[in-house]
């Protein structure tokens, strides 16, 4: 049975990627800034009443009322499964799980 990931790795798979990075090179969501602010589409509800929040690094539509970290975001955006996504980040983003000493 597969090792769950370390609470460490998690956090800096929410917290390290930068979300708004993600949502624009990375998965090439399609975005624009609107007022001042930037917006994604959002993948759920497919408006563009979305926000992005640098000090939290989140994603949220209003519209849908949805918060996105990055894990969540690559779940939703590339259909995949919990650890599929973790795995997919952390090659994509070179992130290596160090043991704890």
């Amino acid at each position: 049975m597969r090792r769950p990931y370390s609470k460490n790795l998690l956090r800096k798979l929410r917290n390290d990627i930068p979300i708004e990075i993600l949502i624009t090179d990375v998965l090439e969501m399609p975005n624009k800034i609107s007022e001042g602010y930037f917006r994604f589409l959002c993948p759920d509800c497919s408006e563009f009443n979305t926000a992005i929040n640098p000090k939290t690094n989140l994603a949220r539509c209003f519209r849908c009322e949805r918060n996105f970290n990055p894990i969540d975001m690559a779940i939703v955006v590339k259909s995949y499964s919990f650890t599929q996504a973790v795995d997919w980040l952390r090659n994509t983003f070179r992130i290596s799980e160090l043991p704890v000493v």
